[in-house]
């Protein structure tokens, strides 16, 4: 479990640090389209089409991120009036659930991936260099798999929450009660 743990870290180590790099990238690239092309009428060719793949890295990597401290979308309801060891049970269900779902995305990303190597078609030409569009668009099935990755990762960590510590009796509830 330790090597887990270590891997997690240093997976969301490289995380953070990508979204930085990205964002200031674009921020950057953003900007200076805006002065070019406000001021001096004219631009970079490439930079919209690296601007719109670049939100898609942010959007994938950032996903993760909140897979991995459980702040994506769920419906908690049920969990709000159960015990924790039954939460935790019910967390294992859906955390499989959404990495089986997310393994399945991956494969459809990377079938998708496959079909654009074969159009070979480029996202831009900086120079006389060509950049194929799938370099760019990796990020599709390898971030699902990475969600995937992550729900794996949690569904084992309530694995040794459900199992460490024992049930209490008293229902996980998040109602406020007023002391005389």
């Amino acid at each position: 479990m330790n090597i887990l743990k270590a891997l997690e870290k240093g997976l969301l180590a490289l995380e953070h640090s990508a979204i930085v790099l990205i964002l200031s990238v674009m921020i950057v690239l953003a900007f200076l389209q805006v002065i070019l092309r406000n001021f001096f009428s004219v631009g970079f060719l490439w930079a919209d089409p690296l601007l719109r793949h670049a939100v898609l890295w942010v959007g994938f990597i950032g996903a993760s991120i909140a897979t991995r401290n459980e702040k994506h979308i769920n419906i908690d309801l049920v969990t709000r009036y159960t015990s924790p060891r039954v939460t935790n049970l019910l967390r294992i269900v859906t955390n499989l659930f959404a990495a089986l779902v997310t393994s399945l995305l991956a494969k459809a990303g990377w079938v998708f991936l496959q079909s654009e190597q074969l159009t070979a078609d480029k996202l831009l030409t900086i120079g006389a260099t060509d950049l194929p569009a799938w370099w760019f668009e990796i990020i599709i099935p390898a971030g699902f798999a990475l969600i995937s990755f992550r729900f794996l990762l949690k569904a084992a960590d309530h694995v040794v929450r459900a199992f460490r510590h024992q049930e209490t009796s008293e229902p996980n509830l998040h109602v406020p009660t007023i002391e005389p």
